[in-house]
């Protein structure tokens, strides 16, 4: 009986002694050499990515030995560790997030069919527990030899990206290659990460240049620079790996794990004194230019504002702050970049973090101080109406808490699409610059007045005059508080006590809305 005992024991280790040399073969992926190789490229390993974005020893892994079905092309019998990619459950900051990160150092990271079905069900186990998903993609793209197979993966991915959008929130990770059709993944997911490393394109510089003839790099093409400041694809651009993840953390701090919850509760910064500070920020003349980011670090707790997308569309600025420890969703005009004027790219850049912010439950707070839409050609034939009225859509649609701080000038459709009152702002205050009208004084005039001028025997004088005239009667915020369009004109000193006694106020807001599956913004 003893010697049963004993064999059965000794088995018993011998198999554990397997389980432990398999987790350690597929812990190395491609292999020791690679990994190496790797690391000296200045990026960290798939595994590492993962160590360095969660709470230390939280990790759970499941897939890890997961294996291709694939016999062609030489694919019979090839060991491919996880597949290629590290899937699991963490914890971030204490919070359960789920996640995937592509491994290089197998196969380049390619996606075949298990390695997408892996992605795919974790993605799953995201939804079904109501946890953030983080997505840190390094892949040299489609595996090839698996054909359609590997087609169908993305596609699966694809799909439960939708599933996933605006039930919990998605963070994609550019830390490596993510081209063809694995960049269509991050760009349906809320936020893109991308490091200075990476690149990121639907077709390649070789194919542009056997196809149209035009020579690029990938850098030029699909660089961080690229997607910050043209295409407006990327809404962060990391130094390197580690930078990466600690912009992802600092975002998952702002978000609910999910649409059912309000935001985390942070502790906040109690003092609502005034801050005469605020008094000195923006100038009275209309025409002149400030940096809206001094308002907004002095309105939220700990001057701590996470702006998004900072270098695309810079005439409107969009971001993360608390004030009092609720997390905002904060858009500003930018007087101090095309003087703050809405064109096309700001009215997407601004109107698809209202939907996100919207969707997660998090309070909009807006500042505003622009001249107008974007006049011009290039902007009409561009369709600024139909991106403009994308503004319109959001704000309307939006039952989380809106409160809208009027700066200076708000003229005409701009107005309104920065959340007036009659788009469903909950609190408007206006400072005593403020100005809200039709257009500027000059055109009003020359448009009010115009047979008074013509017929004024020195026009220059009679035109300055009723210029003048109209500005008086409309270049203050008392009109508009006068029409109940303004619910307080407020000292700038004391905007922070406004906005966070609102904010109090307005948390348990309930708004129904008419039932249909869904709105159609004019995308």
């Amino acid at each position: 009986m003893q010697t049963l005992e004993h064999a059965t024991n000794a088995s018993m280790q011998d198999k554990v002694e397997d389980l432990k040399k398999r987790r350690e073969e597929t812990m190395l992926g491609g292999g020791a050499d690679r990994l190496e190789k790797h690391r000296k490229s200045g990026k960290l390993t798939a595994r590492e990515r993962v160590e360095a974005l969660v709470d230390p020893d939280s990790f759970d892994e499941s897939g890890m030995f997961a294996q291709h079905r694939a016999t062609l092309f030489g694919m019979e019998g090839k060991v491919m560790p996880a597949d290629g990619v590290v899937t699991g459950a963490a914890t971030v900051g204490g919070r359960l997030i789920h996640l995937a990160s592509q491994d290089f150092t197998v196969a380049g990271g390619s996606a075949g069919e298990v390695h997408s079905i892996k992605v795919s069900e974790i993605m799953q186990q995201a939804l079904k527990t109501g946890s953030p998903f983080v997505f840190i993609n390094d892949s040299g793209g489609a595996r090839v030899q698996e054909g359609i197979d590997s087609l169908s993966g993305y596609g699966k991915v694809f799909y439960s990206n939708v599933m996933l959008s605006g039930a919990v929130p998605q963070v994609s990770l550019i830390c490596g290659p993510c081209a063809g059709g694995a960049a269509y993944s991050p760009a349906l997911t809320d936020f893109i990460i991308q490091t200075r490393q990476a690149q990121m394109f639907i077709t390649g510089p070789q194919v542009i240049k056997q196809v149209t003839g035009e020579s690029v790099t990938s850098e030029q093409l699909g660089g961080p620079e690229a997607h910050m400041l043209r295409s407006g694809v990327i809404h962060f651009v990391a130094e390197d790996d580690r930078h990466a993840v600690a912009i992802c953390q600092k975002l998952l701090s702002f978000l609910p794990s999910n649409n059912l919850e309000d935001p985390p509760q942070a502790e906040g910064d109690p003092n609502v004194d005034a801050n005469p500070a605020l008094d000195d920020i923006v100038p009275v003349e209309g025409k002149v230019g400030y940096d809206v980011r001094r308002v907004i670090l002095s309105v939220v707790d700990f001057g701590d504002f996470l702006e998004v997308q900072a270098d695309y569309a810079p005439n409107i600025v969009v971001g993360f702050a608390r004030v009092n420890g609720r997390s905002v969703g904060v858009i500003a005009n930018q007087p101090a970049a095309q003087a703050g004027v809405l064109d096309i790219n700001a009215s997407n850049k601004a109107s698809r973090f209202i939907r996100f912010c919207n969707a997660f439950n998090i309070s909009l707070l807006t500042f505003a101080d622009v001249p107008g839409f974007m006049p011009g050609v290039e902007q009409e034939h561009g369709g600024i109406i139909r991106h403009g009225a994308k503004m319109l859509f959001a704000y309307s649609a939006a039952t989380v808490p809106k409160i809208t701080v009027i700066l200076r000038k708000c003229y005409g459709g701009a107005y309104l699409a920065m959340c007036g009152k009659d788009l469903g702002a909950d609190r408007v205050f206006a400072w005593p610059t403020a100005e809200v009208a039709v257009m500027g004084a000059e055109g009003a005039a020359e448009i009010v007045f115009r047979k008074e001028i013509q017929e004024a025997e020195n026009k220059e004088e009679k035109r300055k005059e009723l210029v003048a005239r109209y500005r008086e009667v409309f270049s203050n915020p008392y009109v508009a508080a006068g029409r109940r369009l303004v619910d307080a004109v407020i000292e700038p000193s004391l905007t922070r006590r406004h906005v966070a006694r609102a904010l109090e106020y307005l948390h348990t807001k309930r708004e129904l809305r008419p039932p249909k599956k869904h709105g159609l913004i004019p995308l």
